[in-house]
């Protein structure tokens, strides 16, 4: 089954990053993927990582109401044969419907984010303008997590169409013992120390200010070593406030962008995630796939990934941030406990050829 998905962009740190995981999972489902994105990105990380994977790629180079958006997305997937037009993200949605009705076939769209309450009267026009658009033009609307179906309902969105269908990130390879003691030595993580990972953007909305308050207030003397992997436009920031403080900087470290991501999973105790957000967060399936615990706040759709038995759930408040960490840092045997207790669970329900099979069900139930 030949089955184009619609973007905005392939710049890294979004939700678009996904697609890579899928196009691994994807032949073992029996599809067939192509990716198109509006608009060009100068990141091509993840635009090579989809053609390694023989996914064709087209980066259309057109600005944001470009009028002749649905023209060219109509051309361009013509020409491969595109049986199903699956969306991301509002401006995809708009440009995937309408070139789906040019070429008379089906349209799926996947919400990714549960938004905060529009700021004024043209936001809510905006968004009910969505979900009308949604009601008439998409085959299925799919809900990454049961939280985030409830909150789409709330707005007044479709009842009867909107299925929940988890994200699945791919099974990582294992990595070599010396390597990730060569990363963790890199990071000066001293003996019996621990290493916490964040791999959140850094960005306004992914709690890096609220993360480093709450290691503000852990002791001294906790052997815990905490790396900071994410990238964006607030890591300037991030890193001034880190060199001002002397309890902060003996303990955090910055990652160099070009560090796999994979390793560094693989070399770390615990992950950690601050968001005040997040619909299902594909950094916490990544650490459960390495079978690594989590400390992670209780919003949006985490609790569906993150429960007692494979991590910490906690209040968005830096207190109990930092007692959670404390705790988890002095237990290894705990650490352990609950990180194959997560590893089993995303082999059970998040691993990315499941989630490409369940993908393919749906397709099937769409087109038939």
């Amino acid at each position: 089954m030949k089955v184009a998905h619609l973007v905005p962009t392939l710049h890294p740190g979004g939700p678009e990053t996904g697609l890579v995981d899928l196009a691994a999972a994807a032949s073992q489902a029996g599809l067939e993927l192509m990716v198109v994105a509006l608009s060009t990105t100068s990141d091509t990380t993840q635009v090579s990582a989809l053609r390694r994977l023989g996914v064709p790629v087209a980066e259309l180079g057109l600005a944001p109401y470009d009028p002749r958006s649905a023209g060219r997305v109509a051309r361009a997937l013509r020409e491969r044969g595109a049986e199903l037009i699956h969306t991301h993200l509002p401006h995809a949605d708009v440009v995937g419907a309408a070139a789906a009705l040019r070429m008379r076939v089906p349209v799926v769209s996947t919400l990714h984010h549960i938004e905060n309450e529009p700021a004024d009267r043209l936001d809510r026009l905006r968004r009910t303008a969505r979900i009308l658009a949604r009601q008439r033009f998409m085959s299925r609307t799919v809900a990454i997590s049961r939280t985030q179906r409830e909150w789409y309902r709330g707005l007044g969105g479709p009842a009867g169409d909107i299925v929940v269908l988890p994200d699945g990130v791919v099974d990582p390879a294992p990595v070599d013992v010396a390597e990730g003691e060569r990363v963790r030595a890199i990071l000066e993580v001293g003996d019996g120390g621990t290493l916490a990972l964040s791999t959140a953007p850094m960005r306004r909305d992914a709690g890096h200010e609220l993360l480093l308050d709450a290691l503000e207030l852990i002791p001294v003397a906790t052997p815990l070593t905490v790396a900071l992997a994410g990238d964006g436009p607030l890591r300037p920031w991030l890193e001034s406030r880190v060199a001002a403080s002397d309890t902060l900087r003996d303990r955090v470290r910055f990652v160099h962008r070009g560090q796999d991501a994979a390793t560094l999973l693989a070399s770390a105790d615990l992950v950690l995630h601050t968001s005040a957000s997040g619909a299902l967060p594909t950094a916490l399936l990544r650490a459960m796939a390495a079978g690594v615990p989590a400390v992670a706040t209780r919003v949006g759709g985490v609790p569906e990934v993150v429960s007692g038995d494979t991590g910490v759930l906690v209040s968005l408040q830096p207190g109990p941030i930092s007692d959670a960490i404390v705790a988890l840092a002095a237990d290894p045997a705990r650490r352990e406990r609950l990180g194959a207790a997560a590893r089993r669970r995303y082999l059970a329900e998040f691993e990315a050829v499941g989630w490409a099979q369940r993908l393919r069900t749906l397709y099937d139930g769409v087109l038939a």
